[in-house]
């Protein structure tokens, strides 16, 4: 029998009729079957087609519950392939999800004794997670409607300008940000050849010391404030 036809249409197997992977809730009943060859290639029985790790990965967000066994042995490699899925997101460097710490403490859970203990505490976790995340959206698109970080970006622009406005207030801050402390949100300005060594060159010790001596009279004024 050929690969295209060999368990065309299978569901997957009920418990203990496979080696399972074990640990965790394993797959349902009506899981569709995927299977891998000895040529790595995996076929998806349900729809006699072969299929890649994006189909999977797809098949995934879209809520599709599958299981993966190896054609020749039976056993259930769901665990493993769905760890590559997670590698392979991983690995093209964007909008990754796990941090560097947490796969380090996760690498010395392993063979720790509260190992056994992790499963269910990252399974909670993460339902509680999803029970969440809508209202989650619901909340960033009503506090910074569709484009969050845009909105963020400028807002932040916005309580800059607002701290500009405030050290204005101070003698020596007329200009708002003294010299040699640009704005970071300022657009950049064209600079001419001759001018960039003497940007590159930062504070003097005189500005410095200046900026020094009006913050503190600027603190002696909030202090004389609050007093009153």
């Amino acid at each position: 029998m050929s690969d295209d036809t060999a368990g065309q249409g299978q569901t997957a197997q009920a418990p203990g009729q496979g080696a399972s992977s074990g640990g965790g809730q394993g797959p349902s009943k009506s899981a569709i079957v995927i299977k891998k060859y000895a040529n790595r290639r995996l076929y998806n029985t349900a729809t006699s087609t072969y299929v890649t790790l994006d189909d999977l990965s797809r098949m995934v967000k879209e809520g599709q519950d599958f299981a993966v066994y190896d054609a020749k042995t039976g056993e259930d490699i769901t665990r493993s392939v769905l760890t590559q899925i997670i590698f392979e997101e991983e690995n093209k460097g964007e909008n990754t999800l796990l941090p560097i710490n947490f796969l380090r403490q996760l690498i010395r859970f392993y063979g720790d004794s509260m190992q056994s203990m992790v499963p269910g505490y990252l399974e909670f976790s993460m339902g509680n997670l999803l029970k969440d995340q809508e209202k989650l959206r619901r909340q960033m698109l009503e506090s910074f409607g569709g484009d969050a970080f845009k909105t963020m970006e400028e807002t932040a622009k916005r309580n800059m300008q607002l701290f500009q406005d405030a050290l204005k207030m101070f003698p020596g801050f007329s200009g708002g940000f003294p010299s040699g402390f640009p704005n970071p949100f300022a657009p950049a300005a064209t600079e001419s050849p001759a001018s960039k060594p003497q940007a590159a060159s930062g504070p003097s010790k005189d500005d410095l010391q200046s900026l020094k001596d009006e913050l503190a009279a600027m603190q002696q004024k909030i202090d004389a404030l609050n007093r009153n």
